[in-house]
């Protein structure tokens, strides 16, 4: 490693790989740092994407999709399924490969990695964050930069010792429990939504398809729900119940922030980026795509402000992530607050109005639509959805 770089970027997950390719990719020299021992590494994630989602950034390739999705399945309190073809296809990452070839492509880049770096604390001069401090095989360093990319996910502490306030409402951050299983009978191509005060109050419940009939099946429910039931006992409820005999392949457990972005993700010498900004979508949960986006505009704007020699242009981040998502979830999250707050009895009669819906006519815009009928108040943000580009 050199003794000095124009950009640190700390945490190898998506967001942090693509904050350091596009940071790169501008001329800037740069140095991504991760403290586990592989990137990638553990999986804590659906691993659902859109086609469209990754496609921005990398060419699809079989050797990290899992499976090819193309029906949205929901199962309501009262046992109703009903099933939606998407109108675009999605997958089922393999994440330890998909965070590989993220991280290859940004070396590719000209970004150098390097694993087991246990970053620790920032050096602040006058104000502004001008390196790290870290642990590397056994000493304690140091290491500066022009500015600092945090992408060290949900916990932050960079940007907290920044001074930057990552603090959200406990409520807001979703208690998600997941097991990857063997032998779970179910469509290789459908993504299954269980929903109900049984199964995930305040949240959703989900089977995702992988590869020789392996499921990642897990659950998110509120802060408030989880301080009264954890989501790991709504779980083995349910797995005792329908896969009582499913060899369990791997367990994960954490917080998911399910809230709109923070106020601020820049300040002198240092940006947020991915789940580190909670720029995870606030309805769905899900953060590789948006973060991977904030990643990209992050390390772009950081790129150039390093090429123009005017470092005051990072805080320009925050208004272009508004633009691009940031209003969008704002938007997405008044209407999470609205579904999920639904009754059972709103539940099933969602499902049992779609499912009176011919196949070839069905889609999730009628399943919205049936939505308003249960809550019309969502009207106007759900419109806002499709008018925002």
């Amino acid at each position: 490693m050199k003794n000095e770089y124009d950009v640190i970027v700390v945490g190898g997950g998506p967001a942090g790989s693509m904050a350091a390719r596009f940071a790169a990719e501008q001329g800037a020299s740069v140095l991504m740092m991760e403290k586990d021992r592989d990137i990638g590494y553990p999986v804590r994630c659906g691993e659902a994407v859109s086609k469209a989602g990754i496609e921005e950034f990398i060419e699809p390739n079989e050797v990290f999709i899992s499976t090819i999705i193309d029906k949205f399945g929901m199962i309501s309190p009262d046992g109703t399924e009903v099933v939606i073809p998407l109108e675009q296809i999605g997958y089922i990452l393999e994440r330890r490969v998909f965070d590989y070839e993220l991280a290859k492509q940004a070396a590719s880049y000209g970004a150098e990695i390097v694993t087991r770096a246990y970053v620790n604390g920032l050096i602040i001069e006058n104000g502004k964050v001008c390196g790290v401090k870290y642990e590397y095989k056994g000493e304690q360093l140091e290491l500066r930069a022009k500015v600092v990319i945090a992408a060290d996910g949900v916990e932050s502490r960079i940007g907290r010792w920044a001074g930057i306030k990552t603090h959200i409402d406990f409520r807001d951050m979703e208690s998600c429990t997941q097991v990857t299983a063997a032998n779970i009978d179910v469509d290789p191509n459908t993504l299954l939504f269980y929903f109900g005060k049984d199964v995930a109050p305040e949240g959703y419940f989900w089977i995702f398809p992988k590869r020789n009939k392996s499921a990642n099946i897990g659950l998110g429910v509120s802060g408030a729900i989880g301080k009264k039931k954890s989501s790991q006992a709504y779980l083995n409820k349910f797995m005792d119940e329908h896969y009582p005999n499913a060899p369990v392949l791997t367990r994960i457990a954490g917080g998911v922030p399910s809230s709109i972005t923070l106020e601020k993700i820049s300040a002198p010498g240092i940006i947020l980026v991915g789940d580190a900004a909670r720029q995870v979508n606030p309805l769905s949960g899900g953060g590789i795509v948006s973060g991977m986006i904030g990643g990209k505009i992050g390390g772009t704007i950081v790129g150039e402000a390093i090429k123009q020699n005017n470092l005051n242009h990072i805080l320009t981040y925050d208004k272009a992530w508004a633009s691009r998502l940031g209003k969008r979830h704002e938007i997405f999250n008044r209407i999470k607050n609205g579904i999920y707050n639904f009754s059972d009895e709103q539940f099933n009669s969602i499902a049992h109005a779609v499912s009176k819906v011919p196949m070839e006519k069905r889609s999730l815009g009628n399943l919205f639509k049936t939505a308003l009928l249960n809550k019309p108040s969502l009207l106007l943000d759900i419109a806002k959805v499709f008018l925002i580009k």
